[in-house]
């Protein structure tokens, strides 16, 4: 697929004589592009500069390398992670996630709320608190969620006041009953509590809120999903070590070392660079810039040695093609034969940022087959 995505924008680059048929092949490549990339259409870019979330920030670059190669397959247990910021931007301790950019066909692994502790309050009086409770509920209705009737508890524990910084709680019984019924997210309510249980007025512990902070402390849902998309041609690994090949071969275009190759070459990996700035998404995706999906170029003449990595099915092939031992049968053909799995950390059309992760898309090596 990707192969086929590549070669139409090349021809729209060097084979199309006129305007309109260069716009109209470069438009057929992007929307195959698209499909690769399991959407119809590019979403838009935000309307103003937006920071992404740190926490997506420094996941992407845990689970993927600069060229947003997956260094390490099993650190995912799904390939999509979505982030979505608080919508209520009060100062109460309510929270309401809009998950609607959520496709239908993602199945819930986990979901988490993140909420940023902030320094505790100075209290009069000799005695101080160390600990305090805290706990989620999933709201049931708009009318009494300080009911137990109105509330679900869905997690809590005792949080210290000593310190600040990120409290994760797990909420995905409550996430998966919003993606059942849209109308049933009446948001999640947080309370302070002292080690027995009775209320702390006012409490010591607060937690950022949408207003009065910084937007890298926003309260934000975490969600794990899996849609399904797996590829099970070859086998998969993360790279072990950068990808990132100064010099790459453009997407639209050849290099001059590439140009010199001739057929009877041996078959190799070749970079091949996919700019995502070129192709105009940019605005969108945050990480990376682009990545080098290589390609696999080359003869495989007879005899096969170990270093061309054949199958025994090419070996025997070769062999029949070489002693003319039946009609029309061709030498093996130079695919890669280990692929990578790349990822991308991006924008959404609600502006929520998504690292997804989608395999088979960097040749890791070369054989004949």
């Amino acid at each position: 697929m990707l192969g086929t995505v590549l070669l139409l924008l090349a021809l729209a680059k060097t084979a199309c004589p006129s305007p309109a048929s260069i716009a109209s092949w470069r438009a057929e490549a992007l929307k195959k592009l698209l499909e690769v990339f399991g959407m119809d259409d590019p979403p838009a870019p935000p309307t103003h500069f937006k920071q992404p979330p740190q926490y997506m920030v420094d996941l992407f670059n845990t689970i993927a390398n600069a060229d947003g190669v997956t260094k390490n397959p099993d650190i995912l247990e799904g390939n999509t992670v979505r982030s979505f910021l608080d919508k209520t931007h009060n100062e109460e301790m309510r929270f309401l996630f809009v998950l609607s950019s959520m496709a239908k066909n993602e199945k819930i692994l986990t979901a988490e709320l993140h909420l940023f502790r902030l320094w505790p309050r100075v209290t009069d009086g000799p005695k101080r608190h160390h600990f305090c409770q805290v706990s989620v509920y999933q709201v049931l209705g708009k009318d009494k969620p300080d009911t137990p009737e109105g509330k679900k508890l869905l997690a809590a524990r005792l949080v210290s006041l000593q310190t600040s910084g990120w409290e994760v709680f797990a909420i995905t019984s409550a996430v998966r009953d919003w993606a059942e019924d849209e109308s049933s997210n009446q948001g999640l309510l947080v309370t302070v509590q002292g080690l027995r249980g009775s209320p702390l007025n006012p409490p010591p512990l607060q937690f950022a809120s949408g207003r009065g902070h910084h937007e890298s402390k926003k309260p934000m849902l975490v969600l794990f999903t899996d849609d399904g998309r797996r590829g099970a041609s070859l086998p998969t690994a993360g790279f072990p070590g950068g990808l990132h090949t100064p010099g790459m071969t453009p997407l639209l275009g050849r290099s001059r070392s590439t140009r010199s190759l001739g057929r009877l070459q041996p078959c190799q990996r070749h970079p091949l660079s996919v700019d995502f700035e070129e192709i105009g998404w940019s605005g969108w995706i945050i990480s990376p810039r682009g990545y080098n999906a290589f390609h696999c170029k080359g003869s495989c003449p007879f005899p096969l040695g170990e270093n061309m990595r054949p199958t025994n099915h090419a070996t025997v092939q070769s062999i029949i093609n070489a002693l003319k031992l039946s009609e029309g049968v061709s030498s093996p053909c130079c695919v890669p034969d280990k692929l990578y799995s790349i990822n991308l950390l991006y924008f959404d059309d609600d502006e929520n940022v998504v690292l997804k992760q989608y395999d088979d898309m960097v040749a890791g090596s070369c054989g004949c087959h």
